[in-house]
């Protein structure tokens, strides 16, 4: 495929990263805003990677199974995206529903929303790429979702800030409301992701059935018969999942329990160890500076990751995949780190490019490696199952990241933020152990 072509295939990308950086930067606020103690933050997280480890391999085994007159990728992740725009709307209007629910349990529901129709999108987002792509352009492919993915997350981080400070829409709000620059912030956004989704489905062509049996042929994996499919193969392709699959899913464990930690926990962290706001005070207009600095920060490490993706291919052709992707994690785990010694909030911005540099890396390094490892005709599945390694360790995160920072940290969500840094310095040394080879070359040694 052309470089155009592939940017078109992975546009949707944008979207769907825009309305997940206007959640990660910003829903943790909104629930404060709601009523929610810091310590209980993770708990309401909680439906985010509950939802991903139920609704993606379930999606990936369906994809890989559905023929419509739109393929078999693009139906998912357009009606992932409708449900999507409804969350993102809904979320910061919780307090309509307050005659009915609490606005704090109305907003944990849009979360949730949100959260299951990303996850509808995203996983057949994955397989597209990897459907649609030969081997030698799959690093291409996924550093281009990269950096769709940066473009996006840059729009929706920083949305807040530009409503706020360059078109003067009122940051300030009564207790219990969220700020009218973030409420129309969330509207932009669901309008956004909806064009995005239409450019992919609109000018992209996917392979059908026939087609990939060709592919898997070529490759000398089998497909498996039609008639003998069912929704239970999933947990024996678990079982069955590729040696490469295995070792990566220990690096995807570690990397994204620290990156959990990072959404969950920014904003109170950078609200009270940087600004030195009380951990009571989620409504004070200072509260919502830092609320809306925390946006640009997180718009500061995607931005990163967009332009550092444009160098992984040439990186990873240079000193190999798996180098490639442990130098980025040490990086990304030092940023980390380095927060809690930032005098103030204008250095944050050197640890964010270090995140950033590790971000763009575990959005595509993985994939890459991984790709290799699985027949075409399983790509969605299996990919939904890879899934597993990134919703487990939010999962364990969201359990005990609350009582730790109740119990172990007094209180002070900072040192969450450090053992996020631990967690990707751990994810980077077990990069090392990983076999980058294609499987059937794997099982020849």
């Amino acid at each position: 495929m052309s470089f155009w072509e592939i940017w078109n295939m992975s546009f949707g990308f944008l979207g769907i990263q825009l309305g997940f950086a206007l959640q990660n930067a910003n829903a943790s606020r909104i629930l404060q805003i709601f009523g929610a103690d810091v310590s209980e933050l993770s708990f309401f997280w909680l439906v985010a990677p509950l939802t991903g480890l139920i609704v993606q391999p379930i999606i990936g085994y369906y994809s890989d199974r559905t023929w419509t007159r739109m393929g078999r990728r693009r139906p998912f992740f357009l009606a992932g995206a409708l449900m999507a725009a409804v969350g993102l709307i809904l979320m910061p209007n919780a307090d309509w529903f307050v005659a009915v629910l609490p606005a704090l349990w109305v907003g944990a529901g849009m979360l949730f929303i949100m959260d299951a129709s990303f996850n509808v999108a995203m996983e057949p987002f994955r397989a597209l790429v990897a459907d649609n792509l030969p081997s030698d352009q799959r690093t291409l492919g996924f550093s281009v979702q990269t950096v769709l993915i940066g473009i996006g997350a840059v729009i929706g981080s920083w949305l807040p800030y530009v409503l706020a400070n360059w078109l003067g829409i009122s940051n300030q709000a009564v207790i219990g409301e969220v700020p009218l620059h973030l409420t129309l912030s969330f509207v932009i956004g669901a309008a956004i992701l909806i064009i995005s989704i239409l450019v992919t489905v609109s000018t992209t062509r996917e392979y059908t059935p026939q087609e990939l049996d060709q592919m898997d042929d070529h490759t000398g994996v089998l497909p498996e018969p039609e008639e003998k499919s069912s929704l239970l193969d999933i947990f024996s392709d678990f079982k069955k999942m590729p040696h490469t699959m295995k070792q990566l899913s220990w690096v995807q464990f570690f990397s994204w329990f620290g990156l959990f930690g990072l959404w969950v926990f920014t904003t109170p962290a950078v609200a009270h160890h940087i600004y030195g706001l009380p951990l009571s005070d989620n409504s004070s207009e200072t509260y919502q500076n830092a609320g809306d600095w925390v946006g640009i920060l997180f718009g500061i490490y995607n931005g990163v990751s967009a332009i550092f993706a444009f160098f992984l291919p040439a990186i990873a052709l240079k000193i190999g995949r798996k180098q490639t992707h442990f130098v980025s994690l040490l990086i990304g785990a030092l940023g980390l780190l380095s927060i809690y010694i930032m005098p103030d909030e204008n250095w944050l911005i050197l640890s964010m490019i270090g995140v950033g540099i590790g971000w763009a890396s575990i959005l595509s390094m993985p994939y890459a490696i991984l790709a290799g490892s699985i027949p075409a005709r399983k790509m969605g599945v299996y990919m939904g199952i890879f899934n597993f390694f990134i919703v487990l360790p939010q999962i364990v995160n969201a359990f005990i990241g609350g009582p730790m920072v109740k119990y172990f940290y007094g209180g002070n969500p900072i040192y969450a933020l450090v053992t996020s840094g631990v967690a990707l310095l751990i994810a980077a040394f077990l990069t090392l152990r990983i076999d980058d080879v294609d499987e059937p070359v794997l099982q020849e040694k």
